[in-house]
């Protein structure tokens, strides 16, 4: 027998069971039915920070951050900035998976994070400056030789298949500690090589592809320059590590903050603790690389480098 229809514009009675069904479908997270929402008044669901998602904003316009986040954040920031400005790289070892934790898409938090990496530069470069040890001319030689690199790789980070590329890195990565752990004596001393023309052409090559990593990867490409310029022009590591803070600290990541951010979405919310967090990360990092010397920043780079590798790997 046909039931009648209900008149247009309003739904029929729902049973218990079919209220229930209803309530199955909505966000399980943030209880963003009927009993969730008067569960769950006022505050955010577990999804918020597991997906990334509340029910209370559209997706486009980022998390609401609480303190306890922001506070999070900025320890975070903090102390991986510390050890990557002592150590010439690898801020991308805490921060970015913490990004990843907090719910932060990949992109998003890729992009995210070379923002907050640009106060890292900032903070060691204000200290590095104080020492007057970098050369303009091979600072100029480093910012054209690297940051086309870093534009295209933040331009065709899509293209890179993702798996093989970090197992790569990885291993790549645990390869640079290995070979400054068994070459006792590099990067102790400061002496100059390779200033001719083909060194500049084969040292410009190597930044460039390095460039390439800084712009599409996340974390230890800092790594790759500091070696790269201790091995091939023969700088020592206070010297090489004062070089990466500053060019690709500020510059590198700055070129690829500035087109991840044109080609995804950054989400500013989250910048105010982490841009606090790498400032003075960065400052007392760099401070701390003065005072102790070549010693202490080749060890260090040596167990970040493990670290990292560790990590791209698993």
């Amino acid at each position: 027998m046909c039931q009648p229809q209900p008149p247009s514009g309003r739904r029929p009675p729902s049973s218990g069971a079919g209220r229930q069904r209803e309530a199955a479908l909505e966000c399980p997270g943030c209880g963003a039915g009927r009993q969730g929402r008067r569960r769950d008044r006022g505050r955010r669901g577990f999804c918020a920070i597991i997906r990334g998602h509340d029910c209370r904003e559209t997706p486009s316009d980022g998390n609401p951050v609480n303190w306890t986040e922001q506070l999070i954040l900025l320890l975070v920031s903090l102390v991986a900035n510390v050890f990557s400005a002592f150590a010439g790289g690898g801020a991308g070892l805490l921060q970015f998976p913490a990004l990843i934790f907090l719910g932060l898409p990949f992109g998003v938090a890729l992009a995210t994070h070379k923002v907050a990496s640009v106060a890292l530069g900032v903070g060691a470069t204000l200290r590095h400056l104080r020492e007057k040890s970098l050369e303009w001319k091979f600072s100029l030689f480093i910012l054209a030789t690297g940051l086309p690199g870093v534009i295209v790789g933040a331009a065709f980070i899509l293209d890179v298949p993702d798996a093989l590329a970090r197992l790569a890195l990885g291993v790549l990565t645990i390869g640079l500690g290995l070979y400054s752990f068994f070459n006792r004596q590099l990067g102790l001393t400061h002496a100059p090589r390779h200033r001719t023309r083909h060194g500049y052409i084969a040292g410009g090559l190597g930044l460039f592809a390095v460039g390439v990593l800084n712009g599409s990867l996340t974390s230890g490409t800092g790594l790759f320059c500091t070696l790269w310029l201790v091995r091939w022009f023969g700088l020592d590591y206070r010297r090489a590590v004062a070089y990466t803070l500053v060019l690709v600290g500020l510059f590198w990541n700055g070129a690829g903050a500035v087109t991840l951010g044109m080609l995804g979405e950054i989400r500013w919310s989250w910048l105010p603790a982490l841009l606090i967090g790498s400032l003075l990360g960065g400052y007392l990092g760099a401070h701390w690389s003065i005072i102790k010397g070549n010693l202490w920043i080749k060890r260090s780079f040596e167990i970040v480098t493990l670290l990292v590798g560790l990590k791209l790997i698993f």
